[in-house]
């Protein structure tokens, strides 16, 4: 099977090695994920299976929606996500994936949206520096100048104000310390993107180390 999988953070918590040691890790709602759809190299140009996952509500299940989870043989999902492997004619629509693909030692690589923090200032999104704090001074965390007068344009990568946060992230090289599999839980050690309840999509890193 393949070593990725869909599921929702929950929240971060500690735990303890057997040599007393402190690790905090993120806990992690994973799977269980049904394949829907499965591209290959002649109808697609390309290899993949998109899983989906997450219950929907029956009221918020549109015909198009519907008619692509029949197609599947499995029930309507709120998520879809590919996954891009080497050979997927040995999946079959609608196998279940379950967390148990993974064990405690893996190291994965988890991608997800980061927290949104609105419009910001120069200052908090780009650590720009502020101007000084006299009284004299009105520059005192507005944005430097534009650029120079001879271009008469801005360059691109100007540091602006603007929306912060609300991103597509990925951490890698994250070790996953436990696998629950009765209760579908991944205890991931450090830090994942987003909110909790955010999606996330955890896959076999590839730094490998």
């Amino acid at each position: 099977m393949p070593k990725a999988i869909l599921g929702k953070k929950l929240g971060m918590t500690q735990i303890f090695s057997p040599e007393g040691k402190m690790i905090p890790v993120s806990v992690v709602e994973a799977g269980p994920c049904k394949i829907a759809q499965i591209k290959t190299e002649e109808n697609d140009g390309y290899q993949a299976l998109q899983l989906g996952y997450g219950q929907i509500k029956p009221v918020n299940v549109n015909k198009p929606l519907k008619g692509h989870c029949d197609k599947a043989g499995i029930e309507p999902v709120r998520f879809f996500r590919e996954v891009r492997l080497k050979d997927a004619g040995d999946f079959q629509v609608g196998d279940t994936i379950a967390v148990d693909i993974f064990a405690a030692g893996d190291l994965v690589d988890v991608s997800g949206t980061s927290k949104g923090k609105g419009f910001a200032g120069t200052i908090k999104r780009w650590n720009d520096r502020r101007g000084p704090m006299s009284h004299g001074s009105k520059s005192h965390r507005r944005p430097a100048t534009t650029g120079a007068k001879g271009p008469a344009r801005v360059f691109k990568g100007k540091h602006s104000p603007g929306q912060m946060g609300h991103e597509a992230v990925t951490v890698q090289n994250l070790e996953i310390i436990k696998v629950d599999a009765e209760r579908n839980l991944l205890l991931i050690k450090g830090a994942v993107p987003g909110p909790k309840e955010g999606l996330l999509l955890i896959k076999e890193s590839r730094k490998m180390g």
